[in-house]
């Protein structure tokens, strides 16, 4: 049998990964639209950017790993359209036939079009090319302009002041991060970026006036999924490309994951999109085996994590920010444990600096029950 992967991130060699270390045997075929091997996208805006890390230690495997373990990697080709009844996939470097094939597109930044009218140096930190634009754009004497006050943002401006540039960051919202984390915790992010010397324009849009002068703005003003071609191939698409709780399509021959996959999970029983890391990869391994002839539902919760300055976040589950916060520990010292409840359980839950609570947050949602303080 044929797999043919579409999209050549962390997603899609996670799936291609884990069919041969599950034993699959038939081919395997990964195309992806850069010129790279796959690679990881927390580091362009983590230890890449800051320039504490090389890129070769996002890569998700060396080069060499797709040949010897007999993936087809083609780099540098962009799949231009799906026909799912005669099984083709058409791309800039010809016709590939398939018996099953995996979406993992992935999602596209928001076009912030003020700043491109404006005329300045605009980065939208998707790609290693944005992530190395903006290491050389930072630096002492640097004017940074962040739009967005959500984890790529907040994560761009940590890596700004950390390079000595000043930083001026604009969010619509009240706080950084409150439509995820609510106010309270929301206002720990404030605190911590202001101490570091952030200038936070909170409850503001940005006007070209704003960006003049600035050597860099970047634009982190949400993402949206790349479904162009699942909808030209006529997949049901809502939100990304709806699957059931096994990651399937509208057609059965076809999976999604990662960004693109609006899923039904059965746990929390409603459809969810996450646009994390996690989430990726964990659904990468289950569509592999699904693929390759298991029937498995996906029931992880979503998990993302956080590292800016001196301060380390794990977050797990999903709540919303109307839920009732319980904190554990110090808000002000930024060493804490916070628990999402609604109804009296425990919907989601994050720590803070405290890595001994990493197993005890993700048992907390596990179970719905709030452990007692540490």
């Amino acid at each position: 049998m044929s797999i043919v992967i579409v999209g050549a991130g962390l997603a899609g060699a996670t799936a291609a990964t884990e069919l041969r270390e599950q034993g699959y045997e038939g081919q395997v075929v990964l195309v992806g639209a850069e010129d790279h091997p796959p690679y990881e996208r927390p580091p362009l805006s983590k230890g890449y950017l800051l320039g504490d890390d090389p890129f070769e230690k996002a890569l998700v495997h060396p080069a060499q790993w797709y040949a010897h373990h007999e993936v087809d990697l083609r780099t540098g080709v962009t799949a231009t359209a799906l026909d799912t009844d005669a099984h083709v996939l058409t791309t800039s470097g010809g016709d590939i036939t398939y018996e099953r094939l995996l979406l993992a597109t992935g999602a596209e930044p928001r076009v912030l079009d003020i700043a491109e009218d404006v005329g300045v140096p605009v980065s939208y930190l998707r790609t290693k090319e944005d992530s190395d634009a903006l290491k050389a754009a930072f630096g002492k004497g640097r004017k940074v302009v962040v739009v967005g006050g959500g984890w790529i943002g907040l994560e761009a401006a940590a890596a700004a002041r950390s390079a000595g540039s000043d930083v001026v960051l604009f969010e619509m919202d009240d706080l950084p991060l409150q439509r995820v984390l609510g106010p309270t915790v929301a206002e720990t992010f404030a605190d911590l970026h202001r101490e570091h010397g952030v200038d936070l324009r909170l409850g503001a849009e940005v006007t070209a006036a704003d960006l003049e002068g600035a050597d860099v703005v970047v634009a982190g003003v949400g993402v949206k999924p790349r479904v162009e071609l699942a909808h030209a191939a006529g997949l049901a698409v809502d939100d990304g490309v709806l699957v059931d709780a096994r990651l399937r399509t509208s057609v059965p021959s076809v999976y999604a994951v990662g960004d693109i996959a609006n899923h039904a999970h059965p746990r929390l029983g409603h459809r969810l999109r996450v646009e994390h890391w996690d989430t990726a990869a964990k659904q990468a391994k289950v569509a592999a085996h699904n693929l390759a002839g298991a029937d498995e539902e996906y029931e992880e919760m979503p998990y993302f994590f956080t590292d800016q300055y001196d301060l380390g976040m794990e977050y797990v589950g999903h709540a919303s920010a109307d839920d009732e916060v319980v904190v554990h520990g110090s808000l002000e010292d930024r060493e804490f444990r916070a628990y999402w409840m609604r109804d009296g359980d425990v919907v989601a839950a994050m720590h803070v600096n405290d890595w001994d609570a990493s197993d005890v947050i993700k048992e907390a949602v596990e179970s719905g029950e709030l452990p007692e303080e540490p």
